[in-house]
């Protein structure tokens, strides 16, 4: 069995992403009878609700700031609707709200209304997304009293009041009274585990809640020495790139959020669908078989949270012979903390075909995006180490027929694990990779949105011809998709971390003085300029860098 994990959130787009993920966990619950592959209480803690029933919670502390979750209470409950508990969990689930209180993202999105539907279901005959709010909208398990903590210092949305620089981050956890409430809320959750395996930290990395990550990550350090940090850096699709002063910021914080966050984690994961982290905008990641919404982050929220769900799966196997630390080090080696993600949502495959005939469909090219910019499309070929997970698809040899010759010598392979890892090594000659199957495909019930094409079948597999199901109900649409996805020490950071760098130095950062007297110090700026452009360093292959490092661009 493997050990514990302790999840951290920190920000708003990082509660979205976890409200999906969290949602991923209950619908496995709900699964088959079969053998479990992924042991659920590596993330989820046993508890009571209501009337005694058995109601398991994520081992959870979430920082939200003021108005990022509505009407719920930290200490559990809608204040619309209270429901006293019996036990130790209580549920933060909220009813959608009508036009006539929406405000902020949602108001922007220009959805909703009376007679929405509830998230995940779109009205029938009607493409439009859910009226969603807020991640609390869309929360669809239980969460413990403990787990949730509102900054009151600052505000969700508005004009003024917001966590907006990486140096407001960095000073809340420099408050005595902030800094305890999270220790108390991390002791509970830690003294609870049998075996900690170590921690998850979801956090927005183009706001201030870079600073908060960057000291949450120290302290972890710090306190739980041998523990397992895996740190994720979200971004949403999009972002207000025609104001400015909003695109520099979020460039800092993107910049020194992965410099501070990859130096105190065992691997740091930047994950966006944004077509850039840089300032240059570009358009988003687009999927073949998903048609999203970028400027919703329901949307593209929940299309990370399959991936995570995912990369995250060889340190939750029931057969796991591993640790998160153990799973970091295999990747992070040479001092290359910085990973980058890579998915197939949903992997292409035909109803009732075999794993080697699902790999030999694909062996010109894998058909998966990095999960970080848009900007290369073409084949990569080339990693140091990496991890694949693939799940959902069938582990049938493929049937025999006379004459019939394999399209891939991948028949004489023992186990689904040894046909993949030779399809990794035809694509990617000696890199160091680690291989995992799984038939438990990903679950895409609601909560989750019906944004699939109409060729895919109910579990996901893709079809010749559209199909005339419904999305609506509960019942209905697609309830499973199989997935591809990958974690990679790539040369492809290379040019993304040293892009950053190039960014950084072409601009008088000195125009933006606001940023710098929250408390950043220009001397502890350059340092991390000079620790960025060293971490892009080690993605160099000796043969293909761009050389480009001292041509700053000139605009």
């Amino acid at each position: 069995m493997p050990g514990e994990a302790v999840t951290l959130q920190l920000g708003h787009y990082s509660g979205c992403v976890g409200a999906h993920w969290w949602g991923l966990q209950a619908a496995s619950l709900r699964g088959p009878a079969e053998p479990a592959e992924l042991c659920a209480a590596a993330l989820l803690r046993p508890g009571r609700g209501p009337g005694g029933t058995e109601t398991p919670s994520p081992r959870l502390v979430a920082l939200e700031l003021k108005g990022g979750v509505g009407a719920l209470r930290p200490g559990g409950a809608s204040a619309e609707a209270p429901v006293p508990w019996d036990g130790a969990v209580a549920d933060y689930r909220d009813a959608p709200r009508d036009s006539g209180n929406r405000t902020g993202d949602a108001a922007r999105d220009g959805k909703g209304g009376p007679g929405a539907a509830v998230p995940g279901a779109a009205p029938s005959g009607s493409q439009d997304p859910p009226s969603v709010r807020l991640w609390s909208d869309y929360l669809s398990v239980p969460l413990h009293p403990r787990s949730l903590h509102v900054i009151r210092q600052y505000l969700h949305d508005g004009d003024c009041g917001c966590l907006e620089a990486f140096a407001q981050g960095e000073s809340l956890l420099q408050d005595p009274a902030c800094l305890e409430e999270l220790e108390d809320r991390l002791h509970f959750f830690v003294e609870e585990c049998d075996y900690l395996q170590g921690f998850q930290v979801l956090c927005d990395l183009h706001s201030g809640f870079s600073g908060v990550g960057a000291k949450v990550t120290e302290l972890l350090h710090d306190e739980y020495s041998g523990k397992g940090i895996l740190s994720w850096g979200l971004t949403p699709a999009t972002s207000d790139l025609a104001d400015p002063q909003s695109s520099f910021y979020r460039l800092l914080n993107t910049a020194l959020g992965i410099v501070h966050l990859s130096q105190h984690s065992s691997l740091f994961c930047p994950l966006s669908l944004s077509g850039s982290l840089g300032i240059r905008p570009q358009p988003p990641v687009t999927f073949p078989y998903i048609k999203y919404d970028a400027s919703l982050n329901y949307h593209s929220s929940a299309i990370l949270a399959a991936a995570l769900d995912t990369l995250t799966v060889p340190y939750r196997l029931w057969s796991s012979q591993g640790s998160m630390v153990h799973f970091a080090d295999s990747l992070t080696f040479s001092g290359r903390k910085v990973v980058a993600a890579w998915a197939s949502l949903p992997f292409p495959a035909s109803p009732g075909s075999s794993l080697p005939d699902i790999l030999s469909a694909h062996r010109q090219d894998v058909p998966w995006k990095l999960l970080l910019s848009s900007w290369r499309e073409q084949k990569v070929s080339c990693c140091f180490a990496q991890s694949v997970v693939l799940r959902g698809v069938g582990r049938e040899r493929p049937s025999s027929s006379p004459g019939r010759q394999p399209r891939m010598p991948l028949q004489g392979w023992e186990s689904p694990q040894e046909m993949l890892q030779h399809y990794l090594h035809s694509h990617f000659p000696g890199s160091f990779s680690t291989a995992h199957v799984l038939q438990q495909p990903c679950s895409t019930t609601p909560p989750f949105p019906q944004f699939f094409s109409p060729l895919l079948t109910r579990q996901g597999f893709l079809q010749d011809k559209a199909l005339g199901h419904s999305s609506a109900g509960p019942d209905r649409g697609v309830q499973s998709i199989p997935v591809l996805a990958a974690l990679q020490a790539s040369p492809v950071l290379h040019e993304l971390l040293s892009g950053l760098w190039r960014d950084l130095r072409a601009r008088n950062v000195r125009r933006w003085s606001s940023f710098f007297t929250a408390g950043v110090e220009q001397d502890d700026f350059q340092q991390a300029l000079e620790e960025l452009k060293t971490l892009a360093q080690c993605y160099e292959t000796g043969f293909g860098g761009d050389g480009s490092e001292d041509e700053a661009d000139s605009d």
